[in-house]
């Protein structure tokens, strides 16, 4: 079965975004806990906790197909002491917001090391970030987005997300969201039957499915190999819709949270209900 929603505003608190997913159709969506661009934020009230678990059975949505975003500031591969310290305990509070809130799933951008150290060194730092916030924190599963490379930014290689994995602790508590902009723009080819084949086998050769725990469904504004991040509304950017059909149709994708970040939210109903017609009746009838 598949689960597929865009990622929603939380104007008027974190309690409303199940309602705005219930009314694109979704049965799974993404969603900030607080402002995106700002380091700090009020705690989660037990009030607004509750209504948006009261949200959520009212949209009958799990706590499992929902994706939460950490803030756009943090960057735990900067090298600066200062400012990685303050990136490490912006990730941990969004960790806490996400125990909080009884979900599991919190997706971070991997990081950059400002030019200042290379790849490898990067990952290790990035690495060493992921595991002290899991210390520190309870139940939550960092997943590493796929980026699409653009400066120095790390994880634009399966190679890279693999690599991040080996070093983390515990195991059983990061994954992985792809980003369809993001590989694309990286390098790796969907438009095809045959270059969605072999992007998704090198995938699960390198990283492996089992890690896959979200995906970030966006068409790309710019052209393949670009290695920059520039979303699109699907069917209108350089992907086209064959990438998205046959997503909807392969069964690795089975009980993944999808989320689409295009950036018209008008269209987020009719893109949602397209994505769904692509599957087989049968499966499609079963959707919650």
């Amino acid at each position: 079965m598949k689960y597929v929603g865009a990622h929603v505003s939380i104007a008027g608190g974190a309690a409303t975004a199940p309602a705005r997913a219930k009314d694109i159709g979704a049965n799974a969506f993404g969603m900030f806990t607080k402002n995106q661009r700002q380091w700090r934020a009020k705690p989660l009230s037990d009030d607004e906790v509750a209504r948006f678990h009261s949200g959520l059975a009212e949209a009958g949505i799990c706590g499992e197909h929902v994706v939460v975003h950490d803030g756009y500031l943090i960057n735990i591969g900067n090298p600066d002491p200062e400012k990685r310290l303050k990136s490490l305990t912006a990730l941990a509070d969004e960790a806490g917001r996400v125990e909080r809130l009884g979900l599991t799933l919190l997706n971070f951008h991997p990081g950059s090391g400002m030019g200042m150290m290379d790849e490898r060194e990067t990952i290790k730092l990035i690495a060493e970030g992921v595991n002290t916030v899991l210390a520190g924190s309870k139940s939550a599963v960092l997943l590493i987005e796929s980026t699409a490379g653009q400066g120095a930014h790390v994880g634009y290689r399966f190679e890279h997300l693999a690599s991040l994995i080996e070093l983390i602790e515990p195991t059983d508590r990061i994954g992985v969201c792809i980003d369809t902009c993001h590989i694309f723009a990286a390098g790796y080819d969907l438009r095809t039957d045959k270059s969605y084949e072999r992007t998704m086998s090198a995938f699960d050769s390198i990283v492996g499915f089992a890690r896959l725990r979200a995906v970030h469904l966006n068409d790309a504004k710019i052209e393949f190999e670009s290695r920059r991040d520039r979303h699109e509304s699907l069917g209108e950017g350089h992907l086209g819709w064959t990438p998205f059909e046959l997503i909807m149709n392969d069964p690795r994708f089975d009980s993944i949270p999808m989320i689409l970040e295009t950036p018209q939210p008008d269209r987020w109903k009719t893109e949602i209900g397209r994505l769904f017609s692509f599957v087989d009746s049968a499966t499609n009838d079963d959707r919650a």
